[in-house]
């Protein structure tokens, strides 16, 4: 029986580790979380946050995840909307649930995520 998530992999292109600690470490606020040794040399940064962990995989051929996302709950979706549009990242809010604030972001690569205020997010209302 599932009882939780430890946490998502996304991908990113290879030797764009600087432009996921600007994004996820700067931008999100998440901190970075050291790598296992035996993992370090595959590349990639892993993050983590209240309740998140986001891992960093470099892929290949990578392809960016335009539809599947993660959904990162944020303490101020309001601020963290403006830092994102501020800093050129793309957003969209959307409305498309009743009483759930959210927006999506890409993130570098053009990974889309969901970010949903802090309170409003599917896993809190149960």
């Amino acid at each position: 029986m599932i009882v939780g998530m430890d946490h998502v992999q996304l991908a990113m292109p290879p030797g764009e580790e600087a432009a996921a600690r600007h994004f996820y470490g700067e931008l999100l606020g998440l901190d970075e979380v050291v790598k296992p040794q035996p993992l370090q040399a595959r590349g990639g940064c892993w993050f983590a946050g209240p309740g998140t962990y986001i891992h960093l995989g470099v892929q290949a051929n990578f392809v960016p995840a335009r539809k599947a996302h993660p959904a990162l709950l944020a303490a101020d979706l309001s601020a963290l909307f403006a830092k994102l549009e501020a800093a050129g990242v793309p957003v969209q809010w959307d409305d498309a649930l009743p009483d759930v604030r959210r927006f999506y972001a890409f993130d570098p690569f053009g990974n889309r995520l969901e970010l949903v205020q802090d309170g409003e997010g599917l896993s809190q209302r149960g």
